[in-house]
């Protein structure tokens, strides 16, 4: 058995993970997900509005599971299926061909869907229709944004959701350590989704959004999470843009990723070169992540 370590902000020892094993031979019917709200309430693991953290005791189970020192059940839902990939139909919304100065759509209205709302139902779909990435389940802490303009047309859309867990030209431009790294992670966010509707031809306009984002993404996260983020983050793939629009919203230019996704493990998966972005929430950012 590993000695303590820290997982998503928690430390866990090795009497935690014996309790762990304990409660899977005591209940062997009890499904991931049961387990899981079962830990968070035995640890007292709670978020600053005083919910359980379940999605980061999964991480924590799935972290133990995976480096074979407990043996989770079998999984409900396959995690790579239909289920992480939404399958929206069409809503209703203009499409009529928007080419003019930024001046004539401001002020921009920016929304946050609220779940199954005609607002929600919009947003996935134009994700999934004109993102090049598309749009799937996202899964822990994360916010939506649907770009309106002055008459209610849509405009953006934006997904800011968990932070990568490892980047090296980020970490050394915070200076953490792996363990502060590990719990105060949750300080970031990535701007994982960043989409303008085809249609619409409006110079600035992106960087425009982006910098409305700066300022108001810090108060809606403490409004719906109950903690703040210091932090923004973001990868443009340099095949496909040259991330103009984050420069211009004074976004800082890091350096470039390793080629290697969140689940190499192994050091085998190649994936694009991508240019790295973050811009800090407050002037003492780092000493707030550190």
């Amino acid at each position: 058995m590993k000695n303590q370590r820290v997982i998503h902000g928690r430390t866990i020892t090795p009497q935690d993970v014996t309790v762990i094993r304990e409660l899977l031979q005591e209940h062997p019917n009890w499904s991931r997900r049961r387990l899981s709200q079962e830990v968070c309430a035995l640890w007292n693991w709670r978020n600053a509005k005083d919910q359980l953290r379940d999605m980061a005791c999964r991480t924590v189970l799935l972290r133990l599971h995976r480096d074979d020192e407990i043996v989770l059940p079998t999984p409900c839902h396959n995690g790579n299926n239909e289920r992480r990939h939404c399958t929206v139909s069409q809503p209703p919304y203009h499409t009529t061909p928007i080419n003019a100065p930024l001046c004539a759509l401001t002020p921009l209205h920016f929304v946050i869907p609220r779940p199954n709302s005609s607002e929600d139902h919009l947003f996935k779909y134009l994700m999934q229709r004109y993102h090049y990435l598309g749009f799937k389940h996202v899964p822990g802490q994360n916010m939506r944004y649907l770009a309106l303009d002055r008459v209610g047309r849509p405009v953006a859309c934006l997904l800011f959701a968990a932070a990568a867990w490892k980047v090296a030209a980020r970490d050394q431009f915070i200076g953490w350590a792996p363990a502060t790294r590990e719990s105060n992670l949750v300080f970031i966010t990535n701007n994982a989704r960043f989409l303008i509707l085809p249609w619409i031809n409006v110079k600035c306009l992106a960087s425009h959004i982006l910098s409305k984002m700066n300022r108001c993404i810090r108060f809606d996260w403490l409004e719906k999470y109950g903690h703040p983020v210091h932090l923004l983050e973001t990868f443009v793939d340099r095949s496909r843009y040259r991330g103009v629009c984050y420069r211009a919203a004074n976004w800082i230019n890091l350096g470039t990723t390793l080629g290697r996704t969140r689940n190499d493990r192994l050091h085998h998966i190649q994936s694009a070169i991508k240019d790295v972005y973050v811009y800090p929430l407050s002037k003492h950012f780092r000493r707030k992540l550190c």
